[in-house]
């Protein structure tokens, strides 16, 4: 694994992990790098339903280690160069058709807040920071990463926070959809284990299925296709389907087995 990363797998439940906290999880070009290899050994590997981010110790990460800009990104092609590596990690983390979820504590600023966003849910402690701050650095955040937090937060949220760069609390955050939920410090992670054993729990063909529908929305498709159309007739044809159908009419809960 990656030098500042972390990545194990339990009951069902991969973690990966931002082991940096000396720099409060500031993310490395090579941490960037790894990141969508390690999606993809996610999406392959069948005992695995659900991707947990985390910082290690009091933060999440905040953000891109700029310590690496004066060497890594000292001309525009060389930053550019350098972009590839973020918009590669937060692709993957988008397209994933497994469940994401971030478990925030701490700082959640710039890249961190990106591959947060980039996620499908967002648990924090009370206490956390959130910001992204392109405008601070003279950058322009690219399209996917715009596009994603409009569609989460709205522009005028999204106005504030590029254009801004100011740092907003747990509570603020929640109370614009950034986040899905906030718990004390101490009940965080049993909030997000809880939710996992769910997501684990449900029809993986649905939520696979619906993981990819919502994506092309998000992408601006308005309508049906025949990709959407095979995966419900997909659906209905699979055991997830005979079974929720079964344990719902004998009132017991279903047994999914499709991977």
């Amino acid at each position: 694994m990656t030098d500042g990363l972390q990545f194990t797998v339990h009951d069902e439940v991969a973690r990966l992990t931002f082991a940096r906290p000396e720099k409060k999880n500031a993310i490395t070009h090579g941490m960037w790098s790894a990141i969508a290899g390690v999606v993809a050994e996610v999406e392959r590997d069948p005992a695995v339903k659900v991707l947990v981010l985390t910082g290690a110790g009091s933060d999440f990460s905040a953000g891109a280690d700029i310590s690496e800009f004066g060497e890594l990104r000292s001309s525009a092609e060389a930053a550019a160069t350098y972009d590839k590596a973020i918009e590669a990690a937060v692709r993957a983390l988008a397209g994933l058709r497994k469940p994401t979820v971030a478990m925030i504590r701490g700082n959640c600023i710039g890249g961190g807040c990106q591959l947060s966003v980039a996620c499908d849910f967002r648990f924090a402690a009370t206490g956390s920071r959130f910001g992204i701050t392109p405008a601070k650095l003279g950058i322009v955040y690219d399209f996917q990463s715009t596009r994603q937090l409009v569609d989460l937060i709205g522009p005028a949220h999204a106005r504030y926070f590029l254009l801004s760069g100011s740092l907003i609390d747990s509570a603020r955050a929640r109370e614009i959809g950034l986040l899905n939920e906030v718990h004390d410090d101490a009940a965080l992670e049993d909030s997000v284990a809880e939710f996992t054993r769910t997501l684990c729990s449900r029809s993986q063909a649905s939520i696979r299925g619906m993981n990819r529908i919502i994506e092309k929305i998000l992408a601006g498709q308005s309508g049906s296709d025949a990709e959407i159309d095979q995966i419900r007739l997909d659906a209905l044809h699979g055991e997830d389907y005979a079974e929720g159908v079964a344990a719902f009419l004998a009132r017991r809960p279903p047994t999914f087995t499709h991977r």
